[in-house]
């Protein structure tokens, strides 16, 4: 289970060391899945998760309206990403061309999943949680 909160910098263009609590989580796997989100963040996925995400989506049938959205919502948005002996992985340039990171970024865990988000749009969403917002 993802769990915690870090904050992290980047260490050359666009690579980020994922945590290491959140590496032992995707076990011997050196890959894992991310996701462009609707708010300005990512969502990381181990092999598993992500893979049940996916069927998920595709069990919808193709022809059907819901089943065609899903799919473009879903797989245009997605990567795939491989962490080198450090632990660090390169977001994509189409992620950052979309994105307002800068020099830093948090790394939360949200369960079945990580999020990466840019300092200042966190701290928002932690003060609307706590004023119950969300």
């Amino acid at each position: 289970m993802f769990l915690g909160s870090f904050k992290t910098f980047f260490s050359g263009k666009n690579r980020l060391v994922l945590p290491k609590r959140f590496r032992k989580e995707l076990g011997s796997e050196d890959k894992f899945y991310i996701f462009l989100g609707e708010n300005g963040e990512i969502w990381g996925f181990d092999t598993v998760n992500w893979s049940a995400l996916a069927e998920e989506t595709l069990r919808l049938p193709l022809s059907s309206k819901e089943g065609r959205e899903k799919r473009l919502k879903l797989f245009p948005k997605a990567e795939e990403c491989v962490l080198d002996s450090q632990g660090r992985f390169i977001l994509p340039q189409g992620f950052m061309d979309n994105l307002n990171f800068k020099a830093g970024v948090y790394i939360i865990g949200a369960g079945d999943h990580f999020e990466i988000w840019e300092p200042k749009a966190w701290k928002e969403v932690v003060k609307s949680l706590t004023k119950g917002e969300v």
